[in-house]
Formats: C-alpha cells, sequence, structure tokens
C-alpha cells in the first residue's frame, strides 16, 4: 500500500526535567505531552499482552518524487532518527522521540545504534547500493510497544524517472493487535506518517 500527499519546494507526494528551574509554558506543554504519550503507550501495550503473537509480515511504501539526481538524493537520506526537525504531535503520542543514531549505514553488516528517548533500536545494514537501494533489518527493539508491532525490515529505493528520481520508502512489520481489521489501517496511518516525516527530511535537506 503506498501513500500519496504534497511537499512544497523541491519534491512531490505520489502514490506509491532539575529542581529548581523556571520552566516555560511551552516547555511544560512539551512534557506534559510526552508524559502522555508514555502513559498512552504503556496502556496500549499492557492491552496487547493479551493478545497472540502474530506471524504474519505486513509491508507499507510510501513514495517521493524528487526534481533531484539519485546521488544527490542518496548523500540526504535520513533514518527517522536522524530528522532534525521534531516529529509531529501524532507521532510524539504513538512512539518515543527519537535522539540520535551511531553507525556507518552505507556499510553492509554495520549495526546502526538508534537513541530514543526511553527506549532503543539496533538496526543492521544488510544491502548498501549507492544510489539504488539502502536496505536493513531490526535486530533489537525497546520501544515499549513490543507486544502493539514488531518491526522487521526496512528499505529506501530510488529509482529514476525523468530528470529526477522517485524514493520509495517501506516498512515491514507485525501487528499484534486484535481485531487486525481495525488496527491494521491504524497502523498503516502511523507508518506513512513515520515514511512522511523521513522523505520530507530528505526534501527539505536538498531545498537548502
Amino acid at each position: 500500500m503506498e501513500a500519496c500527499g504534497n511537499l512544497v519546494p523541491g519534491g512531490s507526494w505520489e502514490l506509491g526535567m532539575e529542581s529548581g528551574d523556571i520552566v516555560s509554558a511551552g516547555g511544560l506543554q512539551g512534557a506534559l505531552r510526552e508524559r502522555r504519550g508514555l502513559i498512552f503507550r504503556i496502556a496500549l501495550d499492557r492491552m496487547a499482552r493479551w493478545f497472540p503473537k502474530n506471524p504474519r509480515v505486513e509491508g507499507v511504501t510510501t513514495t517521493l518524487g524528487l526534481d533531484l539526481a539519485s546521488e544527490r538524493v542518496w548523500e540526504a537520506l535520513r533514518f527517522y532518527e536522524e530528522v532534525p526537525s521534531r516529529p509531529s504531535a501524532f507521532l510524539r503520542l504513538v512512539l518515543p522521540t527519537p535522539r540520535r543514531s551511531e553507525g556507518q549505514k552505507v556499510q553492509p553488516g554495520a549495526l546502526i545504534r538508534c537513541t530514543y528517548e526511553g527506549g532503543s533500536l539496533v538496526k543492521r545494514i544488510t544491502v548498501a547500493d549507492r544510489a539504488h537501494s539502502l536496505r536493513f533489518e531490526v535486530l533489537e527493539q525497546r520501544l515499549g510497544i513490543e507486544n502493539c508491532i514488531s518491526l522487521g525490515e526496512g528499505s529506501y529505493e530510488i529509482r529514476e524517472r525523468g530528470r529526477g528520481c522517485a524514493v520509495l520508502l517501506t516498512t515491514a512489520y507485525r501487528g499484534h493487535l486484535r481485531p487486525r481489521f481495525l488496527w491494521r489501517p491504524l497502523e498503516r496511518v502511523l507508518a506513512h506518517a513515520v515514511h512522511r516525516h523521513i522523505l520530507g527530511g530528505i526534501g527539505a535537506g536538498q531545498d537548502r
């Protein structure tokens, strides 16, 4: 399943706290939102314990068209944890906030350690075909939502298209929440939101 939308300029979406500190109102609101997100994730993950693990792997793909050469797009590829802009309120509610990643993502076999607010991921690069394909698998997932969803593999595919190229970002996962007919569409909305955040960072980086 692929998503569509708009991104301007530079690209187009296509189918496919210390004691005694003075806290500002904005900072306090942000902290409250983070706390609400944590409570929400804990409650959802505890509910998911009642359901059996789902062995079926599902995939979601989002595509971004850019008026850029594939080499420039390759240089701009980022993981979710590397996008400089803050994730949306929706993403911060459902997922812990990403902080950073460490590792050589263009080296096959390299381990990428991703740090979140209260969580972590370890990814291993499986394919790094310059200006064409970047693939990875998730070896460790500690995000506090393991009973809800298990992340599997991810990939970035760069395909030449006219004078520019298209970037296809795919996430493979196993969703454990039941009933699946209810939760699957919500999981796809989440995956597309994550993809748009990542791909939007790529497009914005090339506009500077």
